[in-house]
């Protein structure tokens, strides 16, 4: 499903190459759970952002479902992220102006589909959630676990062929993060939803089946 081939970025300050991913070779087949560990700075949100096509790279290659993604145009793979990738933030990134339910639904905006369908599949997260009652708050009103919630809800709602998670549970009490934990692990095996999750948690990487440890924008080992 994804294969990075020598994959380098890198910022150049004063002509001199920082790099914040280095020669990173990496293969993940469809239906696995990795779990992408390291300290502060080694490239882990890096890697995810280049995996998810929210971030170019300067050297190397990446297919992702037979297509070449550094050679796609940008509209191209605007199409591929909306229509297989949710993306789990650890800064939400909800749309302030939208409440609940409307940032819940917007993918399902962009995959055209029909109003009627939209509102049966919020409703049905809304209740899987249980932020039923928070649907139109805004979400200035919620606090940091509650837009969490409605971040990994709004992911989820398209039913995306892969997930990608930035510390998922990062502001989410041990009992939320932990059902969180548990539905990435039912999505992963029931639905056969791809995750690759960067963690800092011991605990929530053993849910991957293999663990990818980042050093100073390099591979260090592959663990599973």
């Amino acid at each position: 499903m994804i294969e990075l081939k020598h994959v380098s970025k890198w910022v150049s300050v004063g002509g001199i190459r920082t790099f914040l991913l280095k020669d990173i070779n990496l293969s993940i087949k469809e239906r696995e759970f990795v779990s992408i560990m390291g300290p502060s700075g080694s490239g882990k949100s890096t890697l995810l952002n280049v995996i998810g096509m929210l971030d170019e790279f300067d050297e190397g290659e990446y297919h992702f479902i037979h297509e070449t993604v550094n050679t796609l145009k940008e509209k191209h793979r605007s199409q591929l992220y909306k229509q297989y990738i949710g993306f789990v933030f650890q800064a939400y990134h909800l749309i302030d102006e939208l409440t609940v339910y409307e940032n819940i639904e917007t993918p399902l905006i962009y995959q055209n589909s029909k109003t009627s369908e939209r509102k049966a599949i919020v409703a049905d997260i809304l209740d899987r959630f249980q932020i039923v009652g928070k649907k139109d708050l805004f979400p200035t009103q919620l606090s940091g676990g509650q837009q969490q919630l409605v971040g990994i809800a709004r992911a989820l709602v398209a039913k995306p062929k892969l997930i990608l998670a930035d510390e998922p549970t990062g502001n989410l009490n041990s009992k939320q993060g932990e059902e969180i934990m548990d539905l990435f692990k039912k999505l992963n095996e029931e639905d056969g939803v791809t995750i690759i999750q960067v963690t800092h948690s011991e605990k929530n990487a053993s849910y991957g089946s293999r663990i990818v440890h980042l050093l100073d924008g390099r591979i260090e080992k592959l663990e599973g």
